[in-house]
């Protein structure tokens, strides 16, 4: 059965724990290498992943091919301007063509049902690099990110401040399949999905929604935000106006324990979501956190090809 990787539920906690448990150790074996110097195993050596980009991308594009890089395999990247797609190409087809040259496709889209035709049709392994439903492979680097910092995954205490969107999504699932509470603090009319929410607590997750920050960061292991504005998003004045509030300032973090560790997917918008002296302070390791993106992309890539 062929492996997709749009959720993290697809993988489920066997699957994850062994990618957190791969990357570890292939990052440790790396140690002093050139970042473009193969494993020493090349696991993928000649395999092509085909990458589509419909949404701008700094993280997803590089980790991607430099985790191919390392991996021995290579990097198609694609895009709607200069592709088929961007000509009314159906997705089907699109996937049926992709699927008889490359080995597996990374998508990077607007539409979550665009990377799930893409599945149903590729008959090779599709990663989702971020949809509007989720982003699991930026939330696998976070989870490598908090057990590189000392987190245990059972019973952390995670707070998310802003909005409440895609990242928030796949954060909701890690709660419920690795038993981690999440507190969510949001403002009215910006809160996640029931269906995550619903989810995660019927895993085992506490999930706390609130309307006040200072409840939401209250002796949390982790605090984590993300830009209020996703790209292509209207409304933001209004939008900045109701996120006030929350961002991550340093009395914020000092509701959190003292050994809090604070994260952000990046691009960060230093001044609005957080401030500087939190962003550029001893309790973030989000340049950690944007590097283990390659290590992710590894180990996610290897479990789509059933060498994990």
């Amino acid at each position: 059965m062929t492996r997709h990787f749009l959720d993290l539920s697809d993988a489920g906690g066997d699957g994850i724990a062994a990618m957190l448990a791969d990357a570890q150790d292939r990052k440790a074996a790396r140690a002093g290498w050139p970042k473009g110097k193969p494993d020493a195993d090349r696991p993928l050596e000649g395999c092509v992943l085909a990458t589509i980009f419909e949404k701008n991308s700094t993280r997803t594009r590089v980790s991607f091919d430099i985790a191919m890089r390392q991996l021995g395999g290579s990097v198609l990247v694609l895009d709607s301007g200069t592709t088929q797609l961007g000509r009314g190409e159906s997705i089907a087809d699109t996937a049926r063509v992709l699927g008889r040259m490359a080995d597996a496709i990374m998508i990077r889209t607007d539409d979550h049902t665009k990377a799930a035709e893409l599945a149903r049709h590729a008959g090779v392994p599709v990663i989702n690099g971020l949809t509007d439903r989720s982003h699991p492979c930026q939330i696998v680097a976070d989870l490598l990110t908090m057990v590189e910092h000392g987190k245990a995954l059972p019973g952390l205490q995670l707070a998310w401040l802003g909005d409440g969107n895609n990242v928030l999504h796949s954060i909701l699932e890690a709660g419920g399949i690795f038993k981690f509470d999440v507190r969510v603090g949001t403002p009215q009319g910006y809160e996640p999905d029931d269906e995550f929410v619903m989810a995660a607590r019927a895993a085992g997750s506490k999930v706390t929604l609130t309307q006040d920050a200072r409840e939401a960061v209250e002796r949390a292991d982790v605090v984590v935000t993300d830009t209020w504005i996703s790209m292509g998003q209207a409304h933001a004045e209004a939008k900045l106006a109701a996120m006030a509030p929350f961002r991550v300032d340093e009395a914020l973090m000092a509701r959190a324990k003292p050994d809090a560790k604070f994260l952000h997917c990046l691009p960060a918008h230093v001044g609005d979501e957080v401030s500087e002296a939190v962003f550029e302070g001893p309790q973030s390791v989000v340049f950690d956190e944007a590097e283990n993106r390659i290590h992710a992309q590894k180990s996610i890539l290897l479990w789509c090809f059933g060498k994990l």
